[in-house]
């Protein structure tokens, strides 16, 4: 069975937005996360570094800039899938690449693509399988990493029940 297209219509759209790193908010994840390194949070260690700055953890890229969020195309899927009864969202996996490091003043374009939507049918009934890449780019236009996502959306009733 296809995919309805008001769903089927965000396979291959892309949306953007800015993520600016702070340094204070580098330490404040590392903290959070429980990672004393102290390339995360001291200036005089880290400059002594190879990296000769504060760098972030694989995996932080900082916060939206002005106050930035799910872009509304984002907003506009999850709703189309939820009406379509897909309302659940599960984690499917994300897989990361990490080409360079994350420094504190970085001011990142985050670029996420939708690649693929399909229906799939199991023994607990349908679920929708969204895929998604996303590419950190740096100021200077360096890729610093990306991300290769899927969501699992259930939803439908099993062909059991």
């Amino acid at each position: 069975m296809p995919l309805p297209e008001e769903i089927a219509r965000f396979i291959g759209q892309t949306t953007s937005t800015t993520y600016e790193v702070e340094r204070g908010a580098i330490a404040r994840f590392a903290e959070a996360v429980g990672d004393p390194n102290p390339l995360y949070c001291d200036q005089e260690y880290a400059g002594k570094s190879r990296y000769g700055s504060i760098i972030a953890p694989p995996g932080f890229f900082g916060w939206p800039v002005r106050g930035g969020g799910p872009s509304d195309d984002l907003v506009a899927l999850v709703s189309q899938l939820s009406a379509a009864g897909y309302a659940r969202i599960l984690d499917g996996g994300i897989e990361w690449e990490f080409f360079k490091p994350v420094r504190a003043g970085d001011k990142l374009t985050v670029t996420s693509l939708v690649k693929n939507i399909v229906e799939r049918s199991g023994k607990t009934g349908k679920a929708i399988f969204l895929f998604r890449e996303t590419t950190y780019t740096d100021q200077n236009g360096e890729t610093v990493a990306a991300a290769r996502q899927t969501t699992i959306h259930p939803g439908g009733q099993s062909e059991e029940q």
